[in-house]
């Protein structure tokens, strides 16, 4: 499935460089914002290879996780305007822009979305030292112990973070909720549940795979209506009594600072950047995206 969203996503980004055939002229760095190893991250080293190859120049991914998903953004939008710097990130840039006060920049103003990539389910898991086996004993241990169960997650705001947060709140329990450290990726975050330091967690499907095959993580519940394929033995989080439950699946994009107009506003080329380049391949990835869509539902 990588494979066909990476060539997908290449092939409409060919509709930018027939738009401008002096694009790319220099290196273009993708920048991701949950570092080594989380999803972003893997779809980015699979995409840059092949965008290297279509324009000739070098495309490097560069991870800066941190300030639950925001640093990398942040990152982006003190960039030039000039499509050289791309922001791969999901739908945790929605959720901080509702949720965090003083952004150090605007998620709708500062950015223009370039082409959607993928979305993915998530899976509940608690560690396998947290003795929980399934929803029905992760509710229950919580309400015997209100407020003593720790859950983590990748940041404030993020999907990880507030997917726990409607759990929470439709089940009636109260846990403690602990961040990502700054610096700290997705893959750090998995591995504090592994090791006991969290209790459970809402983590992406493929991303937690591997430790749920080694019976490091139990997998408690699939956040999509249907069985995922990855993991056909266990059940959704939303069947029976727990209808309200459904999950929104973790949504990828790409993305780049906008060019606003502003008197002096910077781009590298010294030109404004077309945006036809970015609207028509937005449509593409679009149309080519409903076919990928909910693979592992």
């Amino acid at each position: 499935m990588l494979t066909r969203m990476a060539l997908g996503f290449v092939c409409s980004l060919t509709l930018m460089l027939q738009s401008s055939q002096d694009y790319p002229t220099k290196p273009v760095r993708l920048i991701e914002p949950f570092g080594a190893g989380g999803g972003p991250d893997v779809m980015a080293r699979a995409v840059s290879p092949k965008l290297s190859e279509l324009w000739g120049q070098p495309v490097t991914v560069e991870n800066h996780p941190g300030e639950g998903s925001t640093a990398a953004p942040a990152l982006v939008a003190k960039s030039p305007a000039d499509g050289y710097t791309l922001l791969v990130n999901t739908s945790a840039q929605a959720y901080s822009a509702a949720l965090l006060k003083n952004l150090p920049y605007d998620p709708l103003k500062d950015f223009i979305p370039v082409a959607p990539l993928t979305s993915q389910p998530y899976v509940l898991v608690a560690g396998k030292l947290a003795g929980i086996t399934t929803v029905g004993e992760l509710v229950a241990a919580a309400k015997a112990k209100p407020g003593e169960l720790k859950f983590g997650s990748s940041g404030l705001g993020t999907g990880t973070h507030l997917g726990v947060l409607k759990f929470n709140l439709e089940a009636g329990i109260k846990a403690v909720h602990v961040p990502a450290r700054k610096g700290d990726a997705i893959a750090d975050t998995i591995a504090n549940t592994v090791a006991g330091r969290t209790d459970y967690l809402l983590a992406p499907i493929q991303l937690a795979l591997a430790d749920i095959r080694a019976g490091r993580l139990r997998a408690l519940g699939v956040s999509t209506k249907k069985r995922s394929y990855l993991l056909p033995e266990v059940p959704t989080i939303c069947g029976g009594r727990r209808r309200r439950l459904r999950l929104p699946d973790l949504v990828w994009g790409m993305g780049a600072r906008r060019y606003s107009g502003r008197s002096g506003e910077q781009t590298s080329e010294g030109h404004r950047p077309r945006p036809g380049r970015a609207g028509s391949a937005r449509l593409a990835c679009e149309a080519r995206g409903r076919s990928d869509e909910h693979d592992a539902a």
